[in-house]
């Protein structure tokens, strides 16, 4: 009873953590058909390739869901052994089983990986071989098994120290490791995958700057990243806060759009700045932490009982995982309407800053195309997967403002 209260808890604050957060001067987007838009051939294309991805990782979800089921569950032997022989040394034999824990996670999903990247190199949007591909998942899963063996090592000790409180300080820990990671990860984490250089001198880096001046905001750094060497896919994103922060422009997007392309994407993502959307993230994950710990404590504890696990051992890791698991899947939907209508207002900030509709139509027409994605998927894979408002959304958004509708 206090498990399935909790778990309507979680998700009546996570509602109301994001309705509070939700910015609400976003234009109503106009009316639009892809069909004027969009060629037949583009369209059958882009949804065939999407609904094929879809699928896949709908499977890599499953597998990964299974055997985690399968480790609280039926625990094999195999398992069952090696978590027992952690339990003889807390902190190292926590910090080994959490870390194997993450690994045996990622492999479940990887044939589902495999097939979902080989995909986009047949249609063209990846420009890795396997080889290279297989290089970056490799180094995701050494930087992912350290992170998961410290993690998991300290849950454990909150566990043991706190236990079925342990969620207050956890939450505490977890907020705060978050702002950490905000951080750190555009200077220690992204640099092990990509080439960053600051934008040099010219007409992107002059129209960031007066964009920049228009929004009034302090743009931090500005950089180009190497990402022809993965996709040819376009994308520019705002990352990092204090000193860490920085705009950061594909190279594909530097050299494949056109100026007002361009400058529709940049003032997007100083939209995000100006806007304060990393910290309004970190604002909804400190409302909804505390209540969502809780549950997947209490949900761990109950899938712990009914195999005679202890909490705070290594083997109430798998339990501990799998309420994580769906307890993150839960918020994250909701955390999904958020990100949608701060995307939504970006994009009404970039029509503020350049009043170039027909330069975001052009823009959302010819990303749709390059990144074959479906202009207008289906509502259930846009309800609980999207984080952006879909390409039609965002066209009769620039439509809307064309005929002087406004926010």
């Amino acid at each position: 009873m206090r498990l399935g209260a909790t778990a309507v808890a979680v998700l009546v604050v996570a509602e109301a953590a994001a309705w509070l957060l939700r910015p609400r001067d976003v234009i109503e987007p106009a009316g639009a058909s892809e069909d004027a838009y969009f060629s037949h051939e583009q369209l059958e294309s882009a949804q065939d390739f999407r609904a094929g991805q879809r699928l896949l990782m709908l499977g890599g979800l499953a597998a990964e869901g299974a055997l985690l089921i399968v480790l609280v569950a039926g625990r094999p032997e195999v398992a069952r052994r090696a978590l027992r022989s952690a339990g003889e040394r807390p902190v190292l034999g926590g910090a080994a089983a959490a870390a194997g824990l993450y690994i045996a996670i990622s492999l479940a999903p990887l044939p589902f990986a495999i097939a979902a990247h080989e995909r986009s190199v047949e249609i063209g949007l990846s420009t890795q071989d396997l080889p290279a591909w297989a290089l970056d998942w490799v180094k995701n899963l050494g930087v992912g098994a350290l992170i998961a063996a410290a993690a998991g090592s300290a849950a454990l000790a909150l566990v043991r120290r706190f236990g079925r409180r342990w969620w207050l300080p956890g939450s505490a820990a977890f907020i705060a490791l978050a702002i950490v990671f905000v951080w750190l990860a555009p200077v220690v984490l992204s640099p092990l995958f990509n080439k960053f250089e600051k934008l040099e001198p010219g007409q992107a880096r002059a129209d960031v700057l007066e964009l920049g001046r228009r929004a009034d905001v302090d743009i931090g750094e500005v950089h180009r990243v190497d990402a022809s060497r993965r996709s040819t896919a376009i994308n520019a994103y705002v990352d990092g806060i204090g000193s860490s922060k920085r705009v950061v422009l594909y190279d594909t997007l530097i050299d494949g759009l056109d100026r007002g392309e361009r400058r529709s994407v940049i003032a997007h993502e100083l939209g995000h700045v100006s806007g304060h959307d990393l910290r309004r993230g970190l604002v909804f994950l400190a409302m909804v932490t505390p209540l969502a710990l809780l549950f997947a404590s209490r949900f761990a504890d109950a899938l712990a009982r009914r195999r005679g696990v202890e909490p705070g051992t290594p083997e109430y890791l798998p339990a501990l995982a799998l309420a994580l698991v769906v307890t993150s899947f839960a918020v994250g939907v909701v955390g999904n309407q958020l990100s949608r209508a701060v995307e939504a207002k970006a994009d009404t900030t970039a029509l503020e800053l350049t009043d170039d509709p027909k330069a975001l139509i052009e823009l959302q027409r010819r990303l749709a195309i390059t990144n074959v994605s479906d202009p207008d998927p289906p509502e259930p894979a846009s309800w609980l997967f999207g984080t952006h408002p879909t390409v039609m959304e965002r066209i009769g958004a620039a439509l809307a403002w064309e005929r002087g509708e406004r926010p």
